[in-house]
C-alpha cells in the first residue's frame, strides 16, 4: 500500500524516520508537522531505550502518552 510505513525491516528499504518523511511529504504536511512527528517518534524511541518500534509490543506502544490522548483543555479549537 502507498504511503505507508513499512514494518519489515530490509536492507535495501530506507531508515524508519526517512520512510515516515516520505509519507508525510506524500500527504503533503507542512514542514512543522514533519518536524513535530520526527520529534515524537525519536523521544518515544529513545523511551524504549533504542529499540525498533517494530519489536515492541502492544503495550509498550500505548504506555506514552502521545499528542493524540491530550485532555480537552490542551486540545486546540476548530475555530477561533
Amino acid at each position: 500500500m502507498q504511503g505507508t510505513v513499512s514494518a519489515r525491516p530490509a536492507e535495501n528499504k530506507p531508515k524508519l524516520l526517512d520512510q515516515v518523511r516520505n509519507v508525510i511529504r506524500v500527504k503533503h504536511y507542512s514542514n512543522r508537522t514533519e518536524q513535530a512527528y520526527i520529534d515524537w517518534i525519536k523521544r518515544f524511541i529513545l523511551f524504549h531505550g533504542k529499540r525498533h518500534p517494530t519489536e515492541m509490543a502492544e503495550e509498550e506502544v500505548s504506555e506514552v502518552d502521545g499528542p493524540a490522548r491530550a485532555s480537552p483543555s490542551q486540545r486546540q479549537p476548530y475555530s477561533s
